[in-house]
């Protein structure tokens, strides 16, 4: 489809982690603009909310999680049915029910050992905050949520029915899942191409999977100075502590716009508050901005990069969109 356009109903993925762009996608699917003519690149997929929401004809999706990458290829090449899904859950749900934390402890060494697309999900809706989180080896080592009870009916039918429609809208469109690291998905693209990236964010603490630092961010942002594609970055703009100066220092020139969000997974209590939400687009690649958004009614504004680095007491007035709701 082409962007921008108005979104209706959120498409929520059952696959959840932290930075996830659910309340985030109606913003992202407003500024960006794309005529779906080319390839769609997602070299950091993530829980795939922007992709199965964007919904674009030819996609090349990548990350460098290889449980996320074979998930969402199992449920594309439609491996497995969802009544196989819905009795996994069920058998291991009142499994967790009677045994509490060693069962889900059982499971998740059980997938550390051999890993498949059902334990997967189990963890991933089971595990403490909603977390994604790997050690040095590997190894998925998030603890247990504390709620033996999670997998009622209801929150079945819940995953259940977020699967039905993830693969509603696979079925639409031809697309490619790598494992596979992103310098090496998005190097060569044509002019019609359009690639949205979501890093881990930098200067905030991640093990989601691989270690993501300052030389990883340089380089990305060297890859957007060069590339012919249209592009657009997620990045944390600033919290209440302090500015992202790797957005002034190294990716000036672009179109920056923004939105207030409370995130509400995280390690620890600091990474859990308000936060603003930047999207840097390629300056042609930016939609024409309104004073309207249909789902909510604020006006938005665009920023420079440069007004980041402002002392704090010359104050800059952005308007911008504001969402405070739990996933």
């Amino acid at each position: 489809m082409q962007l921008p356009r108005k979104i209706d109903h959120i498409i929520v993925p059952p696959i959840k982690c932290q930075g996830i762009k659910t309340k985030l996608v109606k913003f992202i699917a407003n500024n960006i603009r794309w005529a779906n003519n080319g390839v769609w690149y997602e070299p950091f997929v993530g829980s795939g909310v922007v992709l199965f929401n964007l919904r674009p004809n030819r996609a090349i999706v990548s990350d460098t999680n290889i449980h996320i990458i074979q998930f969402y290829n199992d449920l594309y090449l439609k491996k497995f049915n969802l009544i196989d899904f819905k009795e996994f859950l069920e058998f291991e749900g009142n499994k967790l029910k009677d045994r509490g934390k060693e069962h889900y402890y059982f499971i998740r060494d059980r997938f550390n050992q051999n890993q498949n697309s059902f334990d997967f999900l189990f963890l991933n809706r089971s595990c403490f905050n909603g977390l994604m989180r790997f050690n040095s080896n590997g190894g998925f080592n998030v603890p247990f949520g504390h709620k033996p009870e999670r997998f009622r009916q209801s929150y079945i039918t819940k995953i259940l029915n977020q699967i039905v429609r993830v693969q509603e809208v696979m079925s639409g469109g031809d697309w490619i899942f790598k494992t596979q690291d992103w310098s090496s998905v998005i190097n060569d693209l044509d002019y019609e191409d359009f690639v949205y990236l979501d890093p881990p964010y930098i200067g905030r603490f991640t093990d989601y999977y691989n270690q993501w630092d300052e030389s990883d961010a340089i380089q990305l942002a060297n890859w957007s100075q060069s590339t012919h594609a249209s592009f657009a970055l997620s990045m944390w703009v600033k919290n209440k502590y302090r500015f992202n100066e790797h957005l002034n220092a190294y990716w000036g020139g672009n179109v920056l716009r923004t939105y207030e969000h409370f995130y509400h997974l995280g390690s620890t209590e600091n990474l859990r508050n308000a936060m603003l939400e930047g999207l840097v687009i390629k300056p042609e690649s930016a939609s024409i901005l309104t004073r309207q958004y249909p789902q909510i009614d604020q006006k938005q504004l665009e920023i420079s990069i440069s007004d980041l680095v402002l002392p704090v007491a010359k104050s800059v007035v952005i308007s911008h969109f504001s969402s405070s709701h739990s996933l």
